[in-house]
């Protein structure tokens, strides 16, 4: 594992030792490295949310979509009941 020196506020200090003291982490390192995996996640699910929104955007733009009825809610319902049955059908 490669070192990193990195600066920050005093309050981000006393959490970070803070969290290292509670015992949940092995030290303060492993704290900080934490952190960065859960950034990295939550910046990888955002890509992901803004990729599907813009597919979105282009199926309304071209005229790929319906309106959300009460009738293509139950069919949304009924495909999902038959994906958790198994059903090869379903979705």
């Amino acid at each position: 594992m490669r070192t990193l020196n990195v600066s920050l506020p005093d309050d981000l200090i006393e959490f970070v030792k803070s969290q290292a003291n509670r015992g949940v982490y092995g030290n303060q390192s492993a704290v900080v490295a934490d952190g960065l995996r859960r950034l990295r996640t939550a910046q990888e699910r955002r890509a992901t949310l803004v990729a599907a929104l813009r597919v979105g955007r282009a199926d309304v733009a071209a005229g790929r979509t319906e309106p959300l009825t009460e009738k293509v809610l139950h069919g949304i319902a009924e495909r999902a009941r038959r994906a958790l049955r198994g059903s090869s059908s379903a979705l």
